[in-house]
């Protein structure tokens, strides 16, 4: 088993060019010290602020797409996974499969065994 921990609104997400992701919280039982606590799909489909992977042939990140890895599977809000520290996943940016992930959770306190 390995520790985790959930990450709250205030969570620093970035594709893997530094560009960063916009937070939109959907759900507002849980929370962690006052801050609403991401579960799934609210890292989907979010915009994505100056990516600067931008050259004549490439295309910047822009939006997040599909979460592959990082929701919890002992966790749920309304049915709905509760967002880990370990979250990765696509964008439509250059290359294709470029990659997004948490840098900062923006909490530390509540660890889950995943």
């Amino acid at each position: 088993m390995s520790e985790t921990v959930a990450i709250t609104e205030d969570a620093r997400l970035e594709c893997e060019h530094g560009g960063v992701l916009e937070n939109k919280p959907s759900q507002d039982v849980l929370r962690i010290d006052a801050r609403r606590v991401l579960v799934a799909k609210d890292p989907e489909t979010r915009h994505i602020h100056n990516c600067p992977f931008i050259t004549p042939t490439t295309r910047p990140c822009i939006t997040s797409l599909m979460v592959g890895t990082g929701y919890s599977t002992l966790v749920a809000v309304d049915g709905h996974a509760v967002c880990l520290s370990s979250l990765s996943g696509v964008t439509d940016g250059t290359p294709p499969g470029a990659q997004y992930r948490v840098n900062e959770p923006g909490e530390i306190w509540v660890a889950i065994s995943t």
